[in-house]
């Protein structure tokens, strides 16, 4: 039996993942423990950011968010 993928689930190492979102790997490590980015480990070492969770960080965190803080 054959499994198929759907190409819509694109798996994305760190490196390509922190250019995409301009912050270091160490930061896109932080938003996998924060739960921020759903990430896969494959195998021992390897870890793959799944695409759609980079496109919802990226939704949920606009520029304008920061005006309704206090302190600013």
């Amino acid at each position: 039996m054959r499994a198929t993928v759907t190409p819509t689930r694109r798996l994305i190492p760190l490196t390509e993942a922190a250019e995409i979102l301009a912050v270091s790997v160490k930061t896109v490590r932080r938003y996998v423990a924060a739960g921020e980015l759903d990430a896969v480990r494959l195998g021992r070492r390897t870890i793959r950011i799944k695409a759609e969770s980079i496109e919802r960080l990226i939704d949920t965190h606009p520029v304008n968010a920061w005006r309704g803080r206090s302190g600013w």
